[in-house]
């Protein structure tokens, strides 16, 4: 962890709900954590990576709850483990993502999540029962990471979103989320995001010897890295989306401006789970999204923006990505009265 990764720190203050009627506990955990208390209270503030990941261990042993005190039953300590051991003896993601939520079932009563196949996507939907509006987002956001860092884990690999759609409402000025995929979407019906499900049919690769490694950060280190806001990947896809897809550096000339050698920029970016040509794929995903919404533009005009040479290169990983051609998606665009509706859905 990097000192200069970082966490949203709305995800810490509400994680503090349950000790906002014993303020010496609540000092006592940003104590122990290195956060001070004024650090919460600015506008989408940031706080260090490794300061949050101390904050969570705390929070977890002072609630005995992994799950931070958001739900009305919780994550017992040990819980966590538990749901683990049984992962790793199914045979594929699909298997094991569907055993995952079921025993999250078992111990959080407040957040249900259930997973759909909808053409060519993948869904995973959260029911939620929490009524405070801040403490339901931030309850959905560590829910989600929660499950799909444990999805990237058990087959060795990252799983990016196509598609994220939150029932709450964004929070003003915030930076665009780019963990989410380069689609997002608030103020819907339910909070559900979407990948493809080709990745369903990977085969599990963890054994119990890895996870006893896995678990001496879990699961604190999985919102952690998720969420990490100043992270060299977030730096670079930031750099990247503030150019035209022509202008992109090489990965050296990359390095070079960072200040490193080619090997440690690769080396940095494995630890965080990214390669450079994929934070470029995801940038160009992003601008995809955003060219499609300007009317100005045919879809060729968008493809050859977004650095696509064969238009019909960029129409196949477009149906990739959304189960329909980028024509449609455009249409559903237009759609009212449908916030989050999943493309290519009925109503």
């Amino acid at each position: 962890m990097g000192k200069q990764d970082s966490v949203a720190a709305y995800l810490v203050e509400a994680a503090l709900h349950r000790l906002r009627d014993a303020p010496e506990r609540m000092q006592q955990i940003l104590t122990r954590a290195g956060i001070e208390s004024a650090m919460l209270e600015a506008p989408n503030a940031q706080l260090p990576a490794a300061a949050v990941s101390r904050f969570w261990l705390a929070m977890a042993e002072e609630l005995d709850d992994e799950f931070f005190g958001f739900d009305s039953h919780g994550l017992p300590g040990g819980s966590f483990a538990l749901i683990c051991r049984g992962l790793i003896q199914e045979p594929n993601l699909g298997r094991a993502l569907q055993r995952c939520l079921q025993y999250l079932a078992l111990f959080i009563r407040d957040i249900r999540g259930t997973l759909e196949i909808r053409g060519a996507q993948a869904i995973i939907r959260l029911d939620t029962r929490l009524s405070d509006g801040t403490l339901k987002r931030a309850a959905e956001e560590i829910f989600l990471s929660i499950v799909l860092g444990v999805m990237c884990w058990l087959v060795g690999r990252r799983i990016p979103l196509n598609r994220s759609c939150f029932s709450s409402a964004a929070r003003l000025g915030e930076p665009a989320p780019w963990h989410w995929g380069p689609l997002v979407e608030y103020d819907g019906t339910r909070t559900e995001v979407a990948f493809d499900a080709s990745y369903l049919k990977l085969p599990v690769i963890q054994d119990l010897a890895a996870l006893r490694g896995f678990l001496r950060s879990c699961p604190q280190w999985l919102v952690v890295r998720f969420r990490n806001d100043a992270g060299l990947t977030s730096r670079i896809f930031r750099t990247l989306r503030e150019r035209p897809s022509d202008q992109w550096p090489t990965l050296a000339e990359m390095a070079g401006s960072l200040g490193i050698s080619e090997q440690t920029l690769r080396r940095q970016l494995g630890k965080e789970g990214f390669t450079f040509q994929e934070i470029k794929h995801e940038v160009r995903r992003a601008l995809v999204f955003s060219l499609l919404r300007d009317r100005s533009l045919s879809v060729s005009e968008v493809a050859v923006r977004a650095g696509f040479q064969e238009p019909s290169a960029f129409h196949r990983l477009f149906r990739r990505w959304t189960g329909i051609p980028p024509g449609q998606y455009r249409k559903e665009l237009d759609r009212a009265g449908t916030p989050c509706r999943s493309a290519g859905t009925s109503t």
